[in-house]
């Protein structure tokens, strides 16, 4: 049991009903406490406690007060004997429950196997499904959950390796031990096998040479054989606990496992690898592309900037030139025009008008066909050979037709294609590009020039692989869309609706949002009739206009410096180690840092200590190799094995979790005043170097680098942290802050900047039910959708900023 409780969670959970109270009876002292407590821990926990320190002390004076019993009386309650026997079987039988049996352990152990550990393996979560399950089934909880959940993840992690090597052919499981010693698949198989360190590398900045060696470890991959449904059953998070168990073995390491084992891990990792190198492939194409666009551009800027000269005094001139043309109409361009506008002047007027005229478009579309031509396009045949691109949407399978007429003749040669191949034009070449991918033949013929329509293909797959519309077979990132979706939708309909506590009926939901609108609007309309000094509403170049006074800046505290001053005093600056160290031991959240391997033959002590040392190595950039230095017995070696097999993004993520939990609920609530609800968020830009994958030019801030985007409670703890890009959704990172921030924290208004804000995003808001409160940059440009035509006229204060009348019939059609 927890040993902080609110006041809610115990109003919640520990207060005795009317006919509680009764089954109580003429009990009196320590015997009328203690059968309170135990009545309430049983419905609570599913189980009776083992020892009155199991039960927190807040509970027992908050029933203590119930029952008019002294709450110190509760260490005098016997907890061995016949009472404490007696009062357990009055309070089953109150309960309608019995006690838990062998059988009952044998059942649950097969219903985890079968039911539950496919979709779930984290231990707390499996601890709260086993008590959920035993009060279905009124039974008693067991006293040892953590026990009965070790054994049934033994029991069906043995399942798992029975199941997997029985759809493992002896060829596949050759070619899979064959990764562990570098040499080539048997005779008659074009591919190369890869030895397994190269099948791990991730690709080299993006480039020809990149591509080419993610196409050959694709090959490779795929050639193993792996069945496409190997994992058919299995989550996608199971598989990556597979994968990450055999990361972090050596090659000798993964020969010494039984053979079943060594197969399943291998093939985990075979599988997992083959959708990261498709989806590596895939963000190379989309990044090649997007270069020859901009290097084009800047080989056509720095040409025009090499020889145009702006040319000042434009009208001054082409007045001189029409006067002296009307003065002698009939005298030489040379005598007439030359002497007021000399012929230079006029060069660098034509230079000027064809740089902001389309033949800037025009010449940067040729500089790219020749770099596509001369040096990007040999990648394109094995990359159609390799990649397998869908859409599951109607309106784009002209650019699913485009692909395979480029596949087709991808390796023909021809200037032109055939007229009776018909490439589609509509929905896939820019409208831009029409001009020069069709061309006329000597007879007059129009036809599709094939390089150049390779191009534009290419430019137009980049854009809808980016949105989706587009998806990649064997990919992870770029999968069907429809595999995000439940595929129990229609079956457990009511379910869904109300995890997201929303009404099954379109029309219902359209009568709430209606009523909102209705009366937000009726709102700021009384408060415009104040005529408040901070809000005005009007009109500026013609158009509605909002304007806000900006917010005084807060006072800092006055008390604030001299509270620094003195917790300098009392402690001196105390080492960033000793403080994370005292974090680990008051929070526990080195715990959360569990092996990927099946056994710990450490002992704690010497885990924890390797633990603070990698995280304090890695968290502040120092590495490894210089914190192996702080004690004698620690090698570099043992750091690196410890980070290996027990620092991963969850694990981490988990332990900051726990870390936050702590901090909410140690602070006084007399000094830092209530838990609040609010969330504020936004990113950070911070220099990269090149080599970095993530690192990219950020537009705003003007060089290269990657962002950090943070989610921070109002008392300014970090409750979620992400690294992203720097062309990444600030709105996704949002959201995703929102939903798996995983602390005890429930997030009701999340505050956020203008990017980190759209009409999607306030549409999630709405779905998932928190107020999105983003600080509007375009304030002044907002505006107010109206509930439907005529409403406008009740808002007379709101006239210029009222917008067009919401469409509900779309809503309707769109609401499952």
């Amino acid at each position: 049991m927890k040993r902080t409780w609110t006041s809610e969670e115990l109003l919640e959970h520990f207060t005795l009903l009317p006919d509680e109270l009764t089954a109580i009876g003429n009990k009196s002292g320590a015997t009328r406490l203690g059968f309170a407590v135990l009545l309430k821990c049983l419905q609570y926990e599913g189980r009776f406690p083992r020892s009155r320190q199991e039960v927190a002390p807040e509970v027992v004076r908050f029933l203590a007060t119930q029952v008019g019993v002294d709450a110190t009386l509760f260490a005098q309650y016997a907890w061995e004997g016949r009472t404490i026997e007696t009062h357990r079987a009055q309070i089953r039988e109150l309960a309608k429950i019995r006690e838990f049996r062998r059988a009952d352990e044998e059942a649950l152990l097969d219903w985890l196997v079968t039911s539950i550990l496919a979709h779930e393996q984290h231990p707390e979560r499996l601890g709260e499904l086993i008590r959920a399950e035993c009060r279905t089934r009124a039974i008693e909880a067991p006293d040892d959950i953590a026990a009965l959940v070790e054994v049934g993840l033994a029991a069906y992690e043995a399942q798992i390796y029975t199941v997997i090597v029985a759809r493992l052919t002896p060829e596949v499981q050759e070619r899979l031990d064959a990764l562990l010693v570098a040499q080539p698949v048997p005779q008659g198989e074009e591919e190369e096998a890869l030895p397994l360190s190269l099948l791990r590398l991730d690709p080299g900045p993006v480039g020809v040479e990149s591509a080419l060696s993610e196409i050959a470890k694709l090959r490779s991959l795929r050639a193993i054989g792996l069945p496409p449904d190997l994992f058919a059953g299995y989550t996608p998070r199971l598989v990556e606990c597979l994968r990450r168990r055999i990361a972090a073995e050596s090659p000798s390491h993964i020969r010494e496992h039984p053979q079943a084992i060594r197969m399943t891990l291998l093939a985990a990792l075979v599988y997992q690898r083959t959708q990261e190198v498709t989806d590596a492939l895939v963000t190379l194409l989309i990044q090649i592309v997007h270069r020859m666009g901009k290097r084009a551009e800047r080989r056509v800027e720095a040409a025009y900037l090499n020889d145009l000269k702006r040319v000042a005094g434009k009208t001054r001139i082409l007045y001189r030139i029409a006067d002296a043309a009307l003065e002698h109409p009939d005298e030489p361009v040379r005598d007439v025009v030359f002497p007021v506008a000399n012929e230079q002047t006029l060069r660098d007027l034509v230079a000027e008008y064809k740089a902001q005229g389309g033949a800037y478009r025009q010449q940067v579309q040729e500089v790219m066909r020749s770099s596509y031509r001369n040096h990007y396009r040999q990648i394109l045949p094995a990359l159609l050979e390799v990649l397998d691109f869908r859409s599951n949407n109607t309106a784009y399978q002209p650019v699913i037709q485009a692909l395979a007429v480029v596949r087709e003749y991808v390796s023909s040669g021809l200037v032109w294609y055939p007229l009776e191949s018909s490439p589609p034009l509509d929905g896939v070449v820019p409208s831009s590009w029409e001009d020069i991918v069709t061309e006329q033949d000597s007879a007059g013929e129009v036809r599709v020039n094939r390089l150049t329509y390779e191009l534009s293909v290419l430019q137009t797959l980049r854009e809808r692989v980016r949105t989706k519309e587009v998806w990649v077979a064997g990919a992870a990132h770029f999968r069907n869309p429809d595999d995000d979706l439940p595929r129990d939708f229609e079956q457990h309909r009511a379910t869904y609706y109300a995890d997201l506590n929303q009404p099954l009926s379109a029309d219902e939901f359209i009568t709430s949002l209606k009523t909102q609108m209705t009366s937000a609007l009726a709102s700021l309309e009384r408060f415009m009739r104040t005529k408040p000094k901070d809000v005005a509403i009007g009109t500026k170049r013609g158009k509605g206009w909002i304007t806000l006074s900006p917010l005084p800046a807060q006072p800092e505290p006055k008390h604030l410096p001299r509270l620094k001053t003195e917790i300098l005093r009392r402690w001196g600056v105390v080492g960033l180690l000793d403080i994370l160290k005292e974090a680990a031991m008051l929070t526990g959240c080195l715990d959360c840092f569990q092996s990927t391997g099946s056994r710990e033959a450490l002992e704690h002590e010497l885990l924890h200590k390797r633990l603070l040392l990698c995280l304090y190595g890695m968290g502040t950039n120092m590495g490894l190799k210089r914190m192996a230095g702080v004690d004698p017995r620690i090698t570099a070696e043992d750091l690196r094995y410890t980070r290996r097999r027990y620092l991963h993004k969850e694990h981490l993520r988990a332990a900051i979790a726990q870390v936050v939990n702590a901090l909410l609920h140690a602070r006084l609530e007399a000094i830092w005043g209530e838990t609040t609800s609010t969330c504020a968020s936004d990113s950070k830009k911070f220099q990269a170097v090149d080599q970095n994958l993530l690192t990219q030019w950020h537009a705003r801030y003007r060089g290269p680098g990657v962002l950090v985007y943070w989610h921070v409670e109002r008392r300014s703890v970090c409750i979620y942290s992400q690294l992203k890009s720097c062309t990444s959704s600030e709105v996704a990172a949002m959201l995703e802050g929102v939903l798996r921030h995983c602390t005890d924290m429930t997030i009701k208004r999340q505050m956020t900047d203008s990017h980190g804000q759209s009409e999607i995003g306030f549409a999630f808001s709405h779905l998932l039910g928190f107020r999105l409160l983003p600080r509007l940059k375009p304030m002044h440009s907002q505006r107010l959708a109206v509930v439907e035509e005529g409403a406008a006229e009740l808002y007379p204060h709101l006239e210029e900023v009222l917008g067009k009348p919401i469409n509900w019939e779309v809503i309707r059609r769109q609401y499952d």
